[in-house]
């Protein structure tokens, strides 16, 4: 059954107890995840959160719904937020924090249960925002996959496996994937 995108918001406020998303007007709900996924997303905050500027950018895990269309709303497991987006959320009570406009950095940690639908369905989604860089962690190839936004549009695709990676959308901000994925 397709619902309307009133109806979607107040589904994801009520149900406090689960996560949903909507694809193509249908509500579908984010499943709980493995010890390797829910790791990797915390450390992933965990390295991002000390090197953002929380008067430029706010950090989100599994908690921001970034909006496509009004028949398709994501939440990431991870997403970075300029602080003056988050600002304009403020003051809205019942209000479901949404993004509308492209992000710096969204990122899925893959999991055997939504890694076909992450790679096939989400990171398309997110080009089509225009979201500046999109990450794919895989805890179990031990690999991050990236896809950063050109000038022209594109999104060349760059596969890391190790190493200090520079987050081109945030100046200064880097990701040690050793450590990351606890190599060393």
């Amino acid at each position: 059954m397709v619902i309307s995108e009133q109806t979607y918001r107040l589904v994801a406020l009520e149900d406090a107890d689960r996560q949903w998303e909507l694809h193509d007007g249908q509500l579908r709900e984010k499943p709980r995840m493995g010890a390797e996924h829910n790791d990797l997303t915390v450390r992933l905050g965990l390295a991002l959160g000390p090197q953002l500027d929380w008067r430029v950018y706010r950090l989100r895990i599994n908690s921001s719904h970034v909006k496509r269309s009004a028949r398709g709303y994501d939440i990431p497991d991870v997403c970075v937020i300029p602080t003056d987006r988050y600002h304009e959320q403020l003051g809205k009570p019942r209000h479901l924090e949404v993004y509308d406009t492209p992000l710096p950095l969204v990122g899925e940690i893959w999991s055997p249960s939504t890694g076909d639908y992450d790679v096939d369905d989400k990171i398309p989604r997110y080009r089509d925002r225009g979201d500046r860089e999109i990450w794919r962690l895989h805890p179990f190839e031990v690999t991050l996959t990236a896809w950063r936004r050109q000038a022209d549009g594109t999104y060349p695709v760059h596969v890391f496996r190790g190493g200090i990676v520079r987050i081109e959308s945030l100046p200064g901000v880097t990701i040690d994937l050793d450590l990351l994925f606890d190599l060393k």
